[in-house]
């Protein structure tokens, strides 16, 4: 079981959510100023809320009622945005490697092997991060989150500024890769057709959720020429 529930208030904006993550991919949908990406900084420990409670696979992370609060470093949760922050000073390598280094160095080296695969960046195993292209740093920045085996992957709409080549590659190796996975994004056309759950986020508050085709269908043309205004 895997629940959220926030209340959290920011000068006049409020957040009050509440939804479920039992799907392997859940998206997190909606316009810009939805609230969506202060959801995920609660989600991944980086923003306290006023109220809430967030259990991911039956593991409570944060209860505010009962004045529990699992650390951002022990919650088991990637987390990877727009624009990927990696170590400058680092080999791409180096970089993957560092949420795992409590493994052995047979099973680090082999981890990051994996990681380089999932996201084909062999070649680029060894060259420095500040070198990597726009779409190199995120193949990176994935393969980082990844190789921890977190219980949940966070995106906040890690895509965006990619070519639409590289963003299809990437999100085809993502979807084939078994990992619970929350998806923000307010592109219609980025996300119709992936198998996922929708979380529909306006305002702060949840208006809708259920199959994500089934869920947009219904609202297709009001959310066009809402994320056209």
């Amino acid at each position: 079981m895997s629940e959220v529930r926030i209340r959290h208030r920011q000068g006049g904006f409020v957040l009050d959510a509440e939804f479920s993550l039992d799907g392997a991919w859940t998206v997190l949908f909606g316009p810009s100023g939805a609230g969506k990406s202060t959801l995920l900084r609660i989600l991944a420990g980086l923003l306290a809320p006023q109220e809430g409670r967030i259990t991911i696979g039956g593991r409570t992370l944060l209860d505010t009622a009962q004045g529990i609060a699992v650390p951002a470093g022990r919650r088991s949760i990637g987390f990877v945005t727009q624009q990927p922050a990696l170590f400058p000073h680092l080999t791409v390598r180096q970089n993957i490697a560092f949420g795992v280094r409590h493994l052995s160095a047979p099973a680090r080296a082999g981890r990051v092997h994996e990681m380089l695969h999932l996201f084909g960046a062999e070649a680029l195993a060894d060259r420095g991060a500040k070198n990597l292209s726009g779409g190199e740093r995120q193949r990176v920045a994935l393969a980082r989150a990844l190789a921890p085996a977190p219980q949940l992957l966070l995106l906040d709409e890690p895509l965006a500024a990619l070519d639409a080549a590289s963003a299809k590659d990437i999100l085809r190796r993502l979807l084939d890769f078994e990992v619970r996975v929350l998806y923000v994004s307010h592109d219609l056309a980025e996300i119709w057709r992936m198998p996922a759950e929708l979380v529909l986020l306006d305002r702060g508050r949840v208006t809708a959720t259920g199959p994500l085709r089934q869920v947009l269908a219904a609202d297709r043309e009001r959310l066009l020429e809402q994320l056209g205004s």
